[in-house]
């Protein structure tokens, strides 16, 4: 099994203990609670540097692609994701391109995960 393989198995066991399910197998509200209980128990993400071409951009996705829907932690570490508006501009995923606010949603393909509207990642866009 590739270390990539064996990263995911292990993600996906420790959803699996603690609410009986994995995140690809989860429902709406149970990933908001995995997302929000990450941060309650200390997750700090990599929200710098912030990618300003569309080279940086794909390098993230890429890594990103890499990774299972049940390494949730990973994506939102990678993703530099965050449960508040980021920076000077107070960037929030209200008003990424990426966002679907009816269903409060982030449709970027790498990530396809739920969102608040004042929540925050670096892969933000207009």
């Amino acid at each position: 099994m590739s270390d990539q393989s064996d990263a995911a198995a292990k993600a996906r066991d420790g959803y699996m203990e603690k609410y009986g399910q994995a995140p690809a197998d989860a429902d709406h509200a149970t990933l908001l609670k995995m997302i929000e209980d990450h941060f309650a128990d200390g997750l700090t993400t990599q929200v710098e540097p912030f990618p300003e071409t569309d080279r940086e951009f794909a390098k993230i996705l890429d890594r990103l692609r890499t990774m299972s829907a049940d390494q949730l932690r990973d994506k939102l570490v990678e993703s530099g994701w965050l449960l508040e508006p980021y920076g000077e501009d107070q960037m929030r995923c209200q008003e990424c391109m990426y966002y679907l606010v009816h269903r409060r949603w982030c449709d970027l393909p790498e990530l396809n995960l739920p969102a608040e509207p004042d929540w925050y990642c670096r892969l933000w866009r207009i």
